[in-house]
């Protein structure tokens, strides 16, 4: 009896043991199901609702996001304004990538597109940004993960400088010297004598002597040589009688 009761035992756990791996499995199947359907889900609302935004130049754009087997691609169209009669431009660019390869993408794809939406809207042109566009939740991939600018339409080209036109050299012709003149010889004109302004003095000039001439002292004429002798040895009344004496001696 205790035999049998110990088989029962090991039955009735090996069968508890088997369901309850049943149901685990089943919940992480139903848990796998439900995250698959989550991200079809998403992915459609991406590929069939399209993202709007305006441009800075007010052109109407448009986002629209498909599957292009391991890439996920994506289709900016723009329209500008129309300017009175005149339509306004259109124009189209592709972009490619594999975003599917950041794991913030995953979680919200949605978000990863807007992000890239605000960076398009900075534009004049949305088609004339930058090649490659790097998200915030996706900065740190590498460049496969990121959206990579594909083509355009119509082809935005950026015109070559054209090369300036070299006009043919002339001949150099040596200048001609022309003559040295030299110039004539001016006469001295006599300088005149200045009048003297009335209630003013005369004017003197002052002169300064040439260097290099010597002039020469007259010699003493005797009268002098007399008077002179007179005043050093003669009272003052007798100075003309002593110098009349004095020149009569010496002539």
């Amino acid at each position: 009896m205790r035999a049998r009761m110990r088989v029962l035992l090991l039955v009735l756990a090996a069968t508890v043991f088997v369901s309850n791996a049943q149901t685990n499995n089943s919940s992480n199947d139903n848990k796998q199901q439900q995250q698959q359907q989550q991200q079809q889900q998403q992915e459609r609302s991406i590929w069939d609702e399209s993202i709007k935004f305006t441009t800075k130049t007010k052109d109407s754009c448009t986002m629209v996001v498909s599957g292009a087997g391991d890439y996920t691609r994506l289709r900016v169209s723009c329209k500008g304004p129309s300017q009175g009669q005149t339509p306004g431009r259109s124009y189209y660019c592709d972009f490619q990538g594999k975003p599917n390869l950041c794991r913030a993408y995953n979680l919200n794809p949605r978000h990863y597109f807007t992000q890239m939406m605000w960076e398009l809207r900075k534009l004049s042109h949305a088609c004339q940004g930058p090649k490659v566009y790097r998200t915030q939740m996706c900065k740190k991939y590498p460049d496969e993960a990121q959206m990579t600018f594909l083509a355009s339409w119509p082809k935005t080209t950026t015109p070559k400088p054209s090369k300036p036109v070299q006009e043919p050299r002339k001949p150099v012709v040596p200048a001609q010297t022309k003559p040295v003149t030299t110039p004539k010889p001016v006469k001295p004109q006599p300088q005149q004598p200045v009048k003297p302004q009335p209630g003013k003095g005369p004017q003197t000039r002052k002169t300064t002597p040439k260097p290099g001439k010597t002039t020469t002292r007259p010699t003493e004429q005797p009268d002098s040589k007399a008077s002179r002798i007179a005043s050093e040895y003669c009272w003052k009344s007798f100075q003309g009688i002593c110098t009349y004496v004095i020149s009569w001696f010496q002539n």
